[in-house]
């Protein structure tokens, strides 16, 4: 495939594969996406321009495109998630899926790669038998500093789990804080992996009931004079106390930022910052991690 592969992206988003694709020295000839979402299809026209846009998946025996290479795509999730109703393929959203084995039965490309959350072994079953191969998890946390598990089918080959490359929330921070998990007004750990980021982010708590947030150093007094004063373990009880008020006050407390939220994604810097930071948000939690996907592409070499 030295003169570029041809790819086909269902639920393109905002164009991750792409990065990837770059990123893991995959030359490209041409890039097909399908996507709906008119915000992610802004932020994926300014970074590339040259991705050929195919709209709604459901018309796709409309669509005249070249025989792809490889057909990427992660399908919608919500009647999946154990976070969500359970819904499984009864949900109109999941049953795109089966719009994505029909797309991938017609061209049969020679690569592929179908991306979900964890979900119930009889629906993981069901998707193992439509893909014809049995999904590896891989969390994303060995590429960056969230924890994430996702499932990925794919006939790529030699996928292994990628190397702990040992990233941390301290790491990707814009200012000095310390992480925390607000977990329905109580700080339930200092992290040192972000939760999982979805789509509900910029609401503030999600579906899991939990929230990673910073909160700023400056909120804390002169430490090392207050262990001198209060004997051994005083800073660790301080912290523990000042971060629990603080988060049930709502003081000093913020949300990761659009940026960080990148980064988390191993999205590069400022990737998204074409529409408002609720739209950035949205599309990051729905997005892939690009470094995971990188490390499976590179297979493709």
């Amino acid at each position: 495939m030295k003169r570029g592969i041809v790819v086909l992206s269902l639920f393109d988003g905002m164009s991750c594969g792409m990065i990837a694709l770059e990123r893991a020295g995959v030359k490209v000839k041409k890039y097909y996406a399908s996507e709906l979402d008119k915000y992610a299809q802004i932020v994926s026209a300014a970074n590339y321009p040259e991705i050929v846009r195919l709209g709604d998946i459901t018309k796709w025996k409309e669509w005249k495109i070249e025989k792809p290479d490889l057909i990427i795509g992660g399908s919608p999730c919500q009647g999946f998630s154990f976070a969500g109703k359970g819904l499984n393929f009864n949900d109109p959203r999941s049953k795109l899926f089966f719009t994505f084995v029909d797309i991938l039965k017609y061209y049969k490309p020679k690569y592929f790669l179908l991306e979900n959350v964890k979900m119930k072994k009889e629906f993981q079953a069901v998707i193992s038998d439509k893909m014809g191969c049995a999904p590896i998890e891989i969390n994303s946390a060995l590429v960056s500093a969230q924890n994430r598990k996702r499932l990925y089918w794919t006939n790529i080959p030699n996928v292994t789990q990628p190397k702990d490359q040992g990233i941390f929330l301290k790491d990707i921070i814009e200012t000095e804080g310390t992480g925390a998990v607000k977990s329905h007004g109580k700080v339930k750990e200092q992290p040192e992996k972000s939760q999982c980021l979805d789509a509900n982010y910029h609401k503030g708590i999600d579906n899991h009931g939990q929230r990673t947030g910073i909160i700023p150093k400056k909120s804390f007094p002169l430490l090392k004079e207050y262990q001198a004063k209060n004997g051994p373990g005083a800073v660790k009880r301080y912290l523990e106390k000042s971060m629990h008020q603080m988060i049930l006050e709502n003081a000093a407390w913020r949300k990761l930022t659009p940026l960080e939220c990148e980064r988390l994604q191993t999205v590069p810097d400022n990737y998204t910052n074409h529409v408002s930071n609720s739209q950035r948000y949205k599309m990051l939690g729905n997005g892939w991690t690009v470094d995971v996907i990188a490390h499976i592409f590179k297979g493709l070499k």
